[in-house]
């Protein structure tokens, strides 16, 4: 039996909350014979029309792939996409009485012409709103939060920008989640750096985190011992990574580096690097919504962050080799683990 089995079977005893913004991701698959006669672009004739979650609700996907319990709170329109992206959530089982409506705004839309396994266009169509009187969140959001907080054994919060994760959500959700002793972890915006304060963990990919260490002064990266803005070697990696891990004052820190894997930073530990374990790679998106949905889970189960980091990068070379925000099954996962013989 592998050593992280008794974790992945505890994966289906978890129920996980997932905040975030919320967003509807269309494909329209099909081919290319001729170009256009009205302007110098392809015409995709149309095969296949689908719809998967994305953002905050691709990472419930994910968890929900892997057997656990999930509720996913966000907002969307008022409108059909709304709907019809509570659809999708409630056919993967997915909990959505916390997905709120709020008349402000539209549901996020994302929708990606394919045509021969490439993508041609993405057209997105979204209405941003930061919610600056923090109306919608105490009217609408706390109290789902607090009324159904005891249920959950691990938070993530999956931060897209798009204006539902403020610092008065973060600051309520990570003193519940301290005072229940449970994980809470961030998929960051670096324009919220600020915001986190003493969550478990961080999942920031290369470029947030040097969008992160760009947004720090110059005397405070030369006092925390970052020479560099650029992850361009693994030695400026361990020296950013430490500094930002020092600087943000969190738990551990999981930076994922692409082809060059991922590595993890812990209070008082030398960092950690785990090389790919990617053998292909058809698309990256989503990549991280698996990585921190497997992360979270894990710690949930009992693993530690090295325990927890290792079986997310097995999840996310499994991810990378599928077209589309994909999810990654059980199956799969133990298939992987066994296949390492470390």
């Amino acid at each position: 039996m592998h050593k992280y089995a008794g974790i992945l079977n505890s994966f289906a005893q978890k129920h996980v909350l997932v905040i975030g913004d919320l967003i509807l991701d269309q494909y329209i698959k099909g081919s290319v014979s001729r170009i256009s006669p009205e302007a110098p672009v392809p015409v995709v004739l149309q095969e296949q029309l689908f719809h998967t979650p994305g953002g905050a609700a691709n990472v419930a996907n994910n968890l929900s792939s892997l057997g656990a319990r999930v509720a996913l709170v966000g907002r969307v329109g008022d409108d059909a996409e709304g709907v019809l992206l509570k659809a999708v959530l409630a056919a993967r089982h997915i909990r959505t009485d916390g997905v709120l409506t709020d008349k402000r705004v539209e549901t996020i839309l994302k929708t990606r012409i394919i045509a021969h396994h490439q993508q041609v266009v993405r057209v997105d169509r979204e209405t941003v709103d930061d919610d600056p009187d923090n109306a919608f969140y105490m009217r609408s959001v706390a109290p789902f939060i607090k009324k159904n907080f005891s249920h959950f054994d691990a938070v993530i919060i999956s931060d897209y920008g798009k204006g539902i994760v403020q610092s008065a959500l973060v600051a309520d959700v990570t003193a519940l989640c301290r005072k229940k002793k449970i994980p809470v972890v961030v998929d960051p915006k670096v324009e919220h750096l600020k915001f986190y304060g003493p969550v478990t963990s961080i999942t920031p990919n290369r470029k947030e985190t040097e969008n992160a260490l760009k947004s720090l002064e110059p005397d405070t990266r030369r006092a925390l011992g970052i020479g560099s803005t650029r992850l361009n070697n693994m030695k400026v990696v361990f020296e950013s990574g430490k500094g930002l891990l020092k600087y943000l004052g969190i738990d551990s820190l999981l930076i994922t580096l692409g082809e060059d894997g991922m590595c993890l930073f812990e209070e008082g530990k030398e960092p950690h690097h785990i090389p790919t374990r990617a053998r292909e790679v058809f698309d990256v998106s989503g990549a991280g919504d698996t990585v921190i949905s497997v992360f979270t889970l894990a710690i949930a189960a009992g693993a530690t962050r090295r325990q927890a980091a290792d079986i997310a990068n097995h999840a996310a070379g499994i991810v990378v080799a599928k077209v589309g925000a994909a999810a990654v099954s059980p199956e799969e996962l133990v298939r992987s683990l066994k296949e390492d013989k470390a």
